[in-house]
């Protein structure tokens, strides 16, 4: 009675195509927004549960941790890391047609995410994160959210890319609640996962991450994650050294990234199942954490600390060391989670360390030390994700310090750069996937027709007789013969038709010569720097499948051919780029209708 009730509404739903128009859509982000907060609420929530019960305590994953024995901080890491990898070899076993990652479902995907699997690795996380992994949270946040999306969009059978806005906007809307930064939330998606600023786009992205921002303080769930108070300003040649901090973070972001894959690698390479492999991680871990408990949970307590009161440059290039190694561990034996929160914390420190060395080698420079801290978690932030806009708001509205705002943008911005330059290495995979789809599109909407051309196997000379081009007919099934002189000059084409008259009028068939019966101008040629535009334009109005290319010298030599089934499979090769783009996202019925 209730599934046949659900499937009437779902056909009565399909009947109305304007609940996916853009107007609609940002009532849907709106929608999303609202459950995306509840998700991030729910998630907190589940945390403390599973750290009340275990240890007796919950609030501060620090806290938690160094309020445990030493057995206590060896053993829980490694109890939740069985239990995390048990979870994620179940979401391994079910077979689902949708994807698994909200990245992957919207930037190359259909926007279609398993539900099972969803749940099954957000539990996962929460195992990990709870039992003080060194992992950020935010990625389970963001999952939960951009499954609920897409969960309606999937009920209400949206189209392909109305359910990958969604989806997005649920990504936004998760992001935006877990760090209450709405705006920043809604470019994580775009510049990250999207890789589009169409307002068609990221108004419903900003829409469900304004909303998102809404119910959290609403639910009193939201605060200034690292509110700074009488910040300075900065300017003039006092940002030199912001610009040296965002080339070294520059370098130093795509070698921790290395270092997390590395590590990945190894843990592979021991071939142990799921829940030992995470389980041996959370050994390690625990192991780590019985001497530096402040390595446990997301960095945050530590980050504060750094950016409120002054430590020495040891014990900040000690604990650097220990939470890049604690995260490899956490990350490296399989963990579901995020590295963002753990990228800011890396930043952080290396700021610090930084900012501790500027003021010892330039003591009369008037920056406070804490500045250097704020400006690296957005530089590394910014190199690590390869979203500097992003890492800039998102550093502004974590510290609501716009002071700031000049030096993160050239430290950030610089960063970027120099880690594009270093490494093709990103975060997140689909970053890397959508700069090699918008090179490709950008080579074939350039290519040149030199890229395609063939060699010409039925030519013949013009002093050939004319029964050598009739048995050519007969050996190859094509409608022209490509006619050339002695030193391989272009003289036009010998039509199948022609020579099929000739033959029924049998007039002096044996005396003609090739040249006798060509045509110049039958067969319009190519030339190899054409684009492929302009050569489409000229095979719209050719019925045959190839076209001579010949140079464009006085004697145009004869080159070879291209054939029209290549020129169409580089135009699939174009659109199927496009569909997996972000501006697939934004189709016609979501563009002003002209009068």
């Amino acid at each position: 009675m209730m599934a046949s009730l659900v499937s009437s509404m779902r056909k009565r739903l399909e009947g109305y195509s304007w609940l996916s128009d853009l107007p609609a859509m940002l009532c849907w982000a709106a929608l999303v927004g609202v459950l995306g907060a509840f998700a991030t609420i729910a998630f907190h929530e589940g945390m403390r549960l599973v750290q009340q019960l275990v240890t007796g305590d919950s609030g501060s994953i620090v806290r938690v941790t160094e309020g445990l024995p030493w057995y206590g901080r060896l053993l829980f890491p490694m109890a939740g890391g069985v239990a995390a990898g048990a979870l994620l070899w179940g979401a391994a076993k079910i077979k689902a047609g949708a994807n698994s990652d909200y990245m992957e479902a919207v930037a190359i995907g259909d926007g279609r995410l398993s539900l099972r699997q969803g749940l099954l690795r957000s539990l996962s996380s929460l195992c990990t994160v709870a039992s003080g992994g060194s992992i950020g949270r935010e990625g389970a946040m963001v999952h939960l959210a951009s499954l609920s999306a897409s969960a309606i969009g999937r009920f209400t059978s949206f189209s392909t890319a109305r359910l990958r806005l969604l989806v997005a906007c649920g990504a936004a809307a998760g992001v935006a609640a877990a760090y209450g930064a709405p705006i920043a939330g809604a470019l994580f998606v775009a510049e990250i996962v999207l890789g589009t600023m169409a307002m068609q786009s990221f108004g419903p992205l900003l829409i469900a991450a304004a909303t998102a921002n809404i119910v959290m303080r609403m639910a009193g769930s939201y605060h200034i994650n690292y509110e700074m108070v009488n910040v300075p300003q900065v300017g003039g040649i006092e940002v030199l050294p912001f610009v040296f901090l965002g080339v070294l973070s520059g370098v130093a972001a795509p070698y921790f990234l290395k270092f997390l894959a590395l590590t990945r690698k190894t843990f592979k390479r021991t071939g142990l199942p799921l829940p030992a492999r995470l389980g041996l991680g959370g050994l390690l871990f625990g192991l780590l954490s019985i001497f530096v408990p402040d390595v446990a949970g997301n960095g945050y307590s530590v980050v504060y600390s750094l950016l409120h009161t002054h430590w020495v440059w040891s014990m900040v290039a000690l604990m650097l060391v220990c939470k890049v190694l604690a995260t490899a561990l956490t990350v490296g034996s399989g963990a579901v989670g995020g590295v963002f929160t753990p990228s800011i914390f890396v930043g952080a420190a290396f700021g610090a360390l930084f900012g501790q060395a500027v003021v010892f080698f330039w003591p009369g420079l008037s920056v406070e030390p804490y500045l250097f801290t704020m400006v690296g978690m957005g530089a590394f932030l910014g190199a690590a994700t390869g979203a500097p806009l992003m890492a800039i708001l998102m550093i502004f509205e974590m510290t609501l310090s716009y002071q700031i705002v000049l030096p993160l943008m050239l430290a950030c911005v610089i960063a970027y750069f120099v880690s594009r330059a270093i490494a093709e290495v990103s975060m997140y995979e689909v970053v890397l996937v959508r700069e090699r789809d918008a090179l490709l599109r950008f080579r074939l909407r350039h290519a040149q027709l030199s890229e395609m051309v063939k060699p010409a196997v039925t030519v013949v000379k013009t002093s050939a007789p004319v029964t050598d081009a009739l048995q050519m007919f007969l050996d190859y099934p094509v409608k022209y013969l490509y006619v050339v002189d002695e030193d391989n000059v272009y003289q036009g084409v010998i039509a199948q038709q022609d020579l099929t008259s000739l033959l029924i009028n049998q007039k002096g068939l044996q005396d003609r010569l090739a040249g006798d019966v060509l045509r110049l101008d039958f067969v319009k040629p190519l030339y190899p720097d054409m684009t492929l535009d302009e050569a489409q334009g000229i095979f719209v109005n050719h019925p045959g499948e190839r076209l001579p290319v010949v140079s464009r010298d006085a004697r145009p030599r004869l080159l070879g051919v291209v054939y029209k089934s290549a020129l169409l499979e580089k135009y699939c090769a174009l659109k199927k780029s496009l569909d997996a783009s972000g501006e697939a996202m934004v189709d016609v019925r979501s563009l002003p209708r002209t009068p």
